[in-house]
């Protein structure tokens, strides 16, 4: 195990009957509050009104600021930014997924800058300072919730880039599952492949092959997302499950699984932001694309660990390291399948023939993370091991 530092300061609050805490919860650091969330879904729902309420009766005031879509949009930000600070908001109030809350952390920085936000994205400029957040999740995937990191997409430059930033931690996030009740088999799926896919990338680019600890942690949570997942899709509103993957998904990249393992990448995402970007595909759908492709790819260099994690998940023993760990990756394959989730390019109606140029757009976002070994004719045989 490596030396490392672990901080994580946002305060969970989880559980039944929560969301109306976060009145209370805003109401110390802020008076004034822009509430963020993504279109009519929190409202159906009956969110919205719970969430407005605690909020109203706290004695917050309150300015909306809706529409967010999946996979957030520079200048959807850059228009919540000039609202912020045209009404002097001292609070952010986040009422969604991830991508409600990734946008509301770069509205964040974004109000307490001279600078266009976009700048932070591209590593022109350094987040020295961000207005508060608040959290109140309605779907469990991406792990916002508990991190300091946030991605947006540059409609203009087809850049997905990521910032990251102690002052972007929320300072308090509300997780009631009851709130992802709703969420429909498709995303339900995806949000499942995304907490897998996060702690898969430090579990196989580690550096470090002695993590027991961690390795094991891994695992348990893959093992209960999975679980989870098989069950939320039988019973859309089974608490526990739904329990289960929310708590397992935050878990999944608040920093507690890469503790210790020294330096580990994450390719899959950096492959999948380009997806995401050039087509406005779902993340998770694009992971478990990346994610089938780039397993395939990758085993022969560190067969033990694959074949470790073929064996801890999926029972299955092979006559040699390399069969097993085949064997486990086709394990994981035909999981995305049952729960439908694409494995191919062509199944989001992505054309083999635009490879070259998804492989060109990727290698600017692994440029700006440094992984050098991911050249465009890498990538370009990563993803035609998706199509």
């Amino acid at each position: 195990m490596k030396n490392f530092q672990f901080h994580n300061p946002t305060k969970i609050i989880f559980g039944d009957n929560t969301i109306k805490s976060v009145g209370i919860e805003t109401k110390k650091y802020g008076k004034k509050a822009l509430m963020v969330y993504g279109k009519s879904s929190i409202k159906k729902t009956g969110i919205y009104d719970i969430a407005v309420k605690s909020l109203t009766d706290a004695g917050i005031d309150i300015i909306e600021f809706s529409g967010v879509q999946s996979n957030p949009v520079l200048s959807h930000v850059r228009e919540g930014v000039k609202i912020a600070k045209n009404n002097n908001i001292d609070i952010i109030v986040a009422v969604g997924g991830g991508s409600v809350i990734d946008e509301a952390k770069a509205i964040a920085a974004g109000a307490k800058s001279d600078f266009d936000v976009w700048d932070f994205f591209i590593d022109k400029s350094k987040i020295e300072n961000a207005l508060p957040l608040i959290t109140v999740l309605t779907l469990a995937a991406t792990g916002s919730e508990m991190n300091d990191g946030a991605v947006v997409t540059n409609e203009d430059t087809l850049q997905k880039f990521n910032i990251n930033a102690v002052s972007l931690f929320p300072k308090v996030s509300i997780l009631d599952p009851t709130a992802t009740f709703s969420v429909p088999a498709s995303y339900t799926a995806y949000s499942g492949v995304d907490a897998i896919t996060h702690i898969l990338e430090g579990y196989f680019t580690s550096d470090d092959n002695n993590t027991p600890i961690q390795d094991r942690f891994v695992e348990s949570i893959v093992h209960t997302v999975m679980e989870s997942t098989d069950k939320i899709l039988q019973k859309p509103d089974d608490f526990e499950a739904r329990a289960s993957m929310m708590w397992g998904a935050t878990l999944a990249l608040n920093g507690l699984t890469t503790a210790g393992i020294g330096n580990y990448a994450f390719p899959n995402h950096m492959i999948e932001h380009s997806l995401s970007a050039i087509y406005t595909i779902p993340h998770g759908a694009g992971l478990s694309i990346v994610l089938s492709g780039w397993m395939k790819y990758q085993y022969k260099k560190n067969p033990e660990k694959f074949a470790q994690f073929a064996k801890r998940i999926f029972n299955i023993n092979g006559t040699s390291e390399e069969e097993t760990a085949y064997n486990g990756i086709n394990a994981l394959i035909d999981w995305f399948k049952k729960i439908n989730s694409p494995t191919t390019l062509s199944e989001m109606n992505i054309p083999a023939k635009d490879i070259p140029e998804i492989a060109q757009n990727a290698t600017m976002l692994a440029e700006k993370w440094g992984l050098h070994d991911y050249t465009k004719e890498v990538i370009h045989d990563i993803l035609t091991l998706c199509k």
